[in-house]
This record gives structure tokens, sequence and C-alpha cells, in this order.
């Protein structure tokens, strides 16, 4: 059993990493990177993520999509054959001021 994890970022969707073919007993550590991470930009305010967890019916190439900016969650499942997401994590994050030294 293999999933692709999908982290979407901002409400344009901006992709910030894809990585499939996740053995179901571990972690995203032993998926194929697809997409690498990308730092969120700028480096202040709040950037609203979602993560989505796709089961897919077997080992594939997932299409990577052309673009990180402007992306279409139901079109790239559909595309690769991924059908609905099996769960889902939506939160803000806020980077903290760093205390300045002394």
């Amino acid at each position: 059993m293999s999933y692709s994890l999908v982290k979407i970022v901002y409400f344009i969707l901006y992709i910030r990493r894809i990585v499939t073919d996740i053995p179901g007993t571990t972690d995203a550590t032993f998926g194929r990177e697809v997409v690498s991470y990308e730092t969120p930009r700028p480096n202040i305010g709040i950037h609203r993520f979602v993560f989505v967890l796709f089961k897919q019916k077997r080992r594939q190439s997932v299409n990577p999509p052309s673009s990180r900016d402007h992306f279409n969650t139901r079109a790239f499942a559909v595309d690769n054959d991924l059908g609905l997401p099996v769960a889902a994590v939506y939160f803000n994050a806020q980077r903290e001021t760093a205390a300045r030294r002394r």
C-alpha cells in the first residue's frame, strides 16, 4: 500500500512539496519526492498550509505539475488516478521573530 502526500500553501494553492509511493507503515522520508520542498516566502506573515493524503492504488509514476503556483488539487488527482483524499490537514503558521543577540 502506497500513499501520495501533497503539501499545498496559500489560497492560490502553491505547491511546496509532493511525495509519492510512501509505504503505509512508514513516513514521507521513505517515499519518492516528485517536487522538492520549497520554503515559504516571504519569511514574515501568516502562511496557510494544507496537507492532502491520497491512497495510491499501486506504485506509479506521478506527473509533477507544470508550475508550483495556481495548483488544482482535483485536476492533479484525476490526472494521476488518485481518487479522493483519505486525509487532509489545514493550519496557519507564522514565523516567530528571533530575539536580537547582544
